[in-house]
């Protein structure tokens, strides 16, 4: 588990290239100093380029690419291209300042996700959040956060949104959420704001692209079911899935291979034990009705 470095573009690209130079040097047998110490660069530079932290330099990757007799070969091509790429800006670059941590690297890997599987308790999943109740989340759940600032955060959680209806060259993302009973009983706002809520997700879980479930309190707790966290998956067989975990201090993620499979057991044990999709909507209805009408 890392915890997310600044991150302005898109993040796959970069992971391709690191596991592409890692790959290349350790099955050319040298070390992390001997390359470094050939190229007149840094021992952490490099490292830093196989572990994909930072924006990767055009001249550096040249540089490997001669070093390892790469010249003029599809790998050294899909290198440059992949450098070219990472060096793209994010949109939500105009929001930095206002991001909590690690939340650009999440906004990424979702941005380029095929399909997003998410858990949260105790509040409804961001990307099915109406403009009302993510303000007032941010201005009682989190009330350190100024007027200007949640206004920033609730534009983020709006432009997050769009990815379920349209994205350039890619098709909508696939949702698929398990939500704790907790986050649809839970107050946040007005009995109003919770109705218009609730009305939002029957509405939106009959879109094709989106399956939401809850997970009822009648169901024994599993061992996932306590955090928040999201299962990403890519739709290029180069890219792994991973998983980032949401926690007061920010935003990990995992993409040791091993624990990244066990996160899917996992997922999948907390979405047979939820309700299915029309079982969920029934209770987003009863739940409006009982407690918010």
């Amino acid at each position: 588990m890392r915890s997310s470095m600044a991150v302005q573009g898109p993040v796959m690209p970069r992971r391709r290239i690191a596991n592409e130079l890692r790959r290349l040097r350790e099955e050319s047998g040298h070390t992390l100093e001997h390359v470094a110490r050939e190229l007149m660069i840094s021992t952490s530079k490099l490292s830093r380029l196989e572990n994909a932290q930072g924006s990767p330099k055009p001249r550096d990757v040249r540089d490997l690419i001669q070093f390892y007799g790469l010249a003029g070969s599809q790998l050294a091509a899909k290198l440059t291209r992949w450098v070219k790429a990472s060096d793209e800006d994010g949109w939500w670059v105009d929001y930095s300042k206002t991001l909590p941590t690690g939340l650009d690297a999440h906004i990424a890997y979702e941005t380029e996700a095929s399909v997003a599987r998410v858990y949260t308790i105790p509040v409804i999943p961001v990307l099915l959040q109406t403009r009302d109740y993510a303000r007032a989340y941010y201005s009682t759940a989190e009330p350190w956060w100024t007027a200007g600032e949640i206004k920033q955060l609730v534009e983020v959680r709006e432009h997050r949104k769009r990815a379920l209806d349209e994205r350039e060259d890619m098709d909508p993302l696939r949702l698929v959420a398990v939500t704790h009973e907790a986050s649809i009983r839970q107050l946040v706002g007005s009995k109003s704001i919770m109705r218009e809520q609730l009305d939002y997700l029957v509405e939106r879980s009959t879109h094709s692209n989106i399956e939401l479930r809850v997970f009822p309190f009648s169901t024994p707790s599993l061992f996932t079911s306590t955090g928040m966290y999201a299962y990403f998956e890519f739709p290029d067989e180069l890219d792994d899935d991973i998983v980032n975990i949401e926690t007061h201090a920010g935003f990990r993620y995992i993409e040791s291979p091993e624990t990244v499979a066990h996160y899917r057991e996992y997922y999948e044990e907390l979405y047979r034990h939820a309700l299915d999709p029309e079982d969920t909507r029934s209770l987003l209805r009863k739940v409006r009705d009982e407690s918010f009408g």
